[in-house]
């Protein structure tokens, strides 16, 4: 039996007993290994059989989970060294003292913007001044 692409239409798709593939999110990743199915040797598509399928959608959502839970404690780590409360943080990143508790709990992720501000001020604390009200500025910059 010929199996055609579903993707660009070529009659010949190979199986695959062993087929690996690396998973990347946010930073984090996996290789699965010992993946069947069908793949195209033109555009390089592949149709996995529910078995492996399966597998690869939790090792998927595992590796968003494994990737949200290190952003959330690298959230919550920054803002305690940095000496903040979730609402000066909060203030500092653009956002509400809600959203702000919301990714600690890793219920909401936010915006990268606010990852690279968190990342810089983790590696340059002493920027902090330049944000903070009171710290040696006349006006805040996220003051009414």
């Amino acid at each position: 039996m010929t199996r055609q692409c579903m993707s660009c239409g070529h009659r010949g798709m190979v199986r695959n007993e062993d087929y690996q593939e690396r998973l990347s999110f946010d930073g984090e990743s996996v290789t699965l290994t010992g993946l069947k199915g069908w793949f195209c040797p033109d555009c390089g598509e592949g149709e996995l059989d529910q078995e492996s399928s399966g597998r690869y959608a939790m090792a998927h959502d595992d590796l968003i989970h494994r990737a949200r839970s290190k952003q959330r404690d690298d959230i919550r780590r920054i803002r305690r060294k940095l000496r903040l409360t979730q609402t000066e943080a909060a203030k500092i990143t653009g956002g509400g003292r809600n959203a702000f508790s919301r990714y600690e709990r890793g219920e909401a992720s936010p915006m990268p913007a606010v990852m690279n501000l968190l990342r810089l001020l983790d590696n340059h604390p002493e920027l902090l001044r330049e944000l903070k009200p009171g710290h040696g500025q006349e006006h805040a910059p996220f003051a009414p």
